[in-house]
C-alpha cells in the first residue's frame, strides 16, 4: 500500500509543535508514530484531563480524537489548495483510565474529494480499549478555512 500523506511522509515532531498554544498543547498530545493510513498520538491522564471522579474525561477523549483525526486529514490533502475541518463527531466511552498516557490511533476509512472518514481507537497502556471514535471532516478549497 502507498502511503496517504500528502507529500509521502509526516514529520511527528511537527505535527506535536503545531499544535503548542491550542487545544492539543494544554492537554499534552504528542503524535508518536505512523504508518502507512494511520497516526498514533498519545495524551497523558492527568489533572489536566480527569473529571472529578479521578478518570478520563470523556471530552478529553473526544479532543483527542479530534485532534488526531484532524490532523490525520489535514496531512493528507495539498495546504496550498485545500483545508480540513470537522463536520461531525461521535465516542463511545467504554472503559475507564486513571493515569498513564492513553493512546489514539487514527485510521482513514475514506478520503473522498470532499469528505473523509477517520476511525480512532483510544486505548490504555494495557492496550485495552477505553473509547472508540469516529470522524467525518469536510474538505474545503483553502480561500474558505480563513
Amino acid at each position: 500500500m502507498a502511503a496517504i500523506w500528502h507529500g509521502g511522509t509526516v514529520d511527528l515532531a511537527q505535527l506535536t509543535a503545531f499544535g503548542a498554544g491550542f487545544m492539543p498543547g494544554f492537554v499534552g498530545i504528542e503524535f508518536v508514530d505512523a504508518g502507512d493510513d494511520w497516526l498514533k498520538a498519545r495524551m497523558p491522564v492527568n489533572e489536566r484531563t480527569r473529571q472529578p471522579y479521578g478518570r478520563l474525561h470523556g471530552g478529553a477523549s473526544m479532543v483527542l480524537i479530534e485532534t488526531i483525526a484532524s490532523v490525520g486529514g489535514a496531512s493528507t490533502v495539498d495546504h496550498s489548495q485545500f483545508g480540513v475541518v470537522g463536520m461531525e463527531i461521535n465516542g463511545n466511552h467504554i472503559r475507564p483510565a486513571k493515569d498513564g498516557f492513553v493512546y489514539a490511533v487514527a485510521t482513514a476509512e475514506s478520503r473522498g474529494r470532499t469528505t473523509q472518514v477517520w476511525t480512532v481507537r483510544v486505548t490504555d497502556e494495557e492496550d485495552r480499549l477505553v473509547c472508540l471514535g469516529r470522524m467525518t471532516l469536510a474538505v474545503i478549497p483553502t480561500q474558505r478555512t480563513t
